[in-house]
């Protein structure tokens, strides 16, 4: 049930209870009337109306805008009609009107539909209609009318914050939801599949030959299905000579990530999950790690890091060897989205970098060192000899955008 289903009962309630209090109201002051006929007529109108709308307000679905405009309208017809039933010196007196507090319930329909605005429209409509029955501002009609007002508004603010507290909820048990079939599925995959693949790739190792390349291929599926079962990301398969592709066609968005266009290149620089782009990297030499949120990025200048870091691993393989082990890690920090690529490679020799730069050789010059510097960004290396070598690449956050157009124009 919606949280706001109980304020429609109650609104339903109030018109009933309110008509009675406007027709008890004109029973005791019939004699009082100039012209009791026309507050009889306008009376049995209220009651037909209240009877025939009574459901209209049992829900928002029932509840429309017109219905709300008709409301609203019969309760300032009763209020200006008023002056031409009742006397002069009882409505300078302060006598109610002659739908009374129901018109309450007019204004309330309008703040539990729309919210505080809609309230505070249809409540300034009420206190305009008020003030030309009395002729001025009285200071009990101010009163009055000051309530009415704050009270449409707090109502209205209430109704949308809980509209939101709902949203979220629902939000946060579907991620519950998701979350518990997530975790029985990696259960049920790794007593089963996972331990097979497993089971496979050492088998396919130790045979050797075709049962070798085999038993690869099955430490790959079992990168990708890990990955798949406890990120919701997929990671397509990747042969040992496929190059990468960071800035093709992938299936790696996560169920809450925008899709990322085919080709960074050309889009429109709408945002994209960086980590759809990285995942495809991941496999039996790499290894993957990401937030559990999406990295949001402008297309372009994620494809752009992505490819960075592709290039990245390229020099993994061409200077470590095929048996080197490489590790991706995506942090998002709140300034920036930094991407470390790892490896447990030979290492780079003091001075290497300067001296391929200076031979022509401008890989890591163009396709790692350029890229960031189009998007605003840096790239570090830090490397011993034995030791490895790390690759940091950062990307602002604000400039990024910026950034990406501003080195595509100077290209």
């Amino acid at each position: 049930m919606s949280v706001e289903q109980p304020l429609w009962q109650a609104l339903t309630a109030y018109r009933v209870l309110t008509l009675l209090y406007a027709l008890g109201l004109c029973v005791y002051s019939f004699d009082d009337y100039d012209h009791p006929l026309g507050a009889v007529v306008y009376l049995a109108v209220l009651t037909l109306w209240t009877a025939l709308t009574f459901r209209m307000v049992s829900s928002a679905e029932r509840c429309t805008r017109q219905f709300l405009v008709g409301d609203l309208g019969i309760a300032v017809t009763g209020i200006l009609l008023t002056p031409l039933v009742d006397s002069h010196d009882r409505i300078v007196e302060g006598t109610p009107t002659l739908p009374s507090i129901w018109t309450m319930g007019a204004v309330l329909g309008f703040a539990i539909k729309g919210g505080w605005r809609w309230g505070a429209s249809a409540s300034t409509v009420v206190c305009a209609a008020n003030v030309i029955e009395r002729g001025g501002f009285a200071q009990d009609t101010v009163h009055m009318l000051l309530l009415v007002w704050v009270a449409s508004v707090a109502i209205g603010y209430v109704v949308e914050v809980a509209r939101a507290s709902e949203r979220t909820l629902a939000r946060a048990l579907r991620i519950e939801a998701a979350t518990r079939e997530r975790e029985r599925l990696a259960r049920d995959i790794h007593d089963s599949v996972l331990q097979v693949l497993a089971m496979v790739q050492r088998r396919g190792a130790a045979i050797g030959g075709e049962a070798a390349e085999l038993g690869r291929m099955a430490g790959e599926q079992e990168i990708a299905l890990r990955t798949l079962v406890s990120t919701g990301l997929v990671t397509p398969p990747r042969g040992a000579d496929a190059a990468p592709d960071p800035g093709g066609p992938t299936d790696a968005a996560g169920p809450s990530a925008p899709p990322c266009p085919p080709d960074p290149e050309r889009s429109d620089g709408g945002p994209c999950d960086l980590r759809a782009l990285l995942a495809p990297h991941a496999g039996s030499q790499v290894t993957f790690s990401e937030p559990g949120a999406p990295v949001l990025l402008p297309a372009g200048v994620a494809g752009e890091l992505a490819a960075a870091v592709g290039a990245a691993l390229d020099n993994v393989r061409v200077h470590a060897g095929e048996d080197a082990h490489a590790w991706i890690l995506l942090e998002d920090e709140p300034d920036a989205v930094m991407v470390t690529v790892r490896d447990d490679g030979p290492g780079i020799p003091e001075g290497r970098l300067a001296d391929a730069e200076a031979e022509g050789r401008l890989g890591v010059a163009l396709s790692i060192r350029g890229r960031l510097r189009d998007l605003g960004g840096t790239a570090a290396w830090i490397s011993a000899p034995g030791q490895g070598t790390e690759v940091e690449l950062t990307v602002p956050k604000a400039p990024a955008k910026k950034a990406k157009a501003k080195g595509e124009a100077a290209r």
